[in-house]
């Protein structure tokens, strides 16, 4: 399933169930076929210096049986730009990555990282790869995104969503706020806008409503709910409260 808002599920978290006894299950790439066949646009896998989820051998089986999309996510690492041009998936996404976190922190300072990364975006696209840059919802990374030739960015939205599960209403406003405006002034320089980190139920209607942002993407939460109600159904859900979201948005702006 299509709409003007694409969703790209994120089956990192099913391989951590795996790697956690050890053995075949759960099965990330059985996970990327229920994504799919519940009205998933793309799939996205990070994989990480150590490994923690998402395997080489994960990477090969999913290149080898998707029909749809992949998003590999990855550090800006000689290692891992070999093997995103060795397999050349439709989007890489460069993500920042320390060992110690649980999962990623926050965005990619682009703009000090300028010299080291330019030289990734230019061999991926050499190589006809979509480049995204995950960042925060920051003019000064969107700039400096722009500069160094990535079509694409990734807003975080983690602080949002952190916001909104702590009740904090003005923060969860003034971070809705950034999200809005960098989308808005990402566009207006060309980059396309995508956005994702801890979105849940609760916190991805409003992101949804900017019309800018045309990609959503997600992950743990949807192997969370899963464990209650099924992938498909959880993923079923999000993409009815997303195209719900955007249409009532679209609606509201006509009007």
């Amino acid at each position: 399933m299509s709409s003007d808002l694409r969703l790209g599920v994120n089956i990192d978290h099913v391989a951590t169930i795996r790697n956690a006894r050890g053995g075949g299950h759960p099965d990330p790439v059985r996970a990327a076929r229920a994504a799919a066949q519940a009205g998933a646009d793309s799939i996205v896998a990070h994989l990480r210096e150590d490994r923690r989820h998402i395997g080489d051998n994960d990477l090969i089986r999913l290149m080898e049986a998707l029909d749809l999309p992949l998003t590999l996510e990855m550090a800006a690492t000689d290692e891992m730009l070999d093997i995103a041009l060795r397999h050349c998936p439709e989007t890489v996404c460069i993500v920042p990555e320390k060992r110690e976190e649980r999962t990623t922190e926050g965005g990619l300072d682009v703009a000090a990282g300028h010299n080291h990364l330019t030289r990734f975006v230019e061999a991926l696209s050499s190589s006809r790869v979509i480049v995204s840059m995950f960042i925060e919802p920051d003019p000064r990374q969107l700039d400096a995104s722009r500069s160094i030739g990535a079509p694409a960015v990734e807003l975080h939205t983690g602080a949002y969503c952190e916001a909104v599960i702590a009740g904090d209403d003005r923060l969860a406003d003034q971070e809705l706020a950034r999200i809005t405006e960098a989308s808005r002034y990402g566009a207006e320089i060309g980059l396309e806008i995508h956005a994702g980190h801890g979105l849940t139920f609760d916190t991805v209607g409003p992101v949804a409503a900017i019309a800018e942002i045309v990609e959503l993407n997600i992950g743990h939460f949807l192997i969370g709910e899963a464990i209650f109600g099924g992938l498909e159904s959880a993923i079923i859900r999000m993409r009815s409260l997303m195209d719900k979201a955007r249409a009532d948005a679209a609606g509201s702006a006509s009007a």
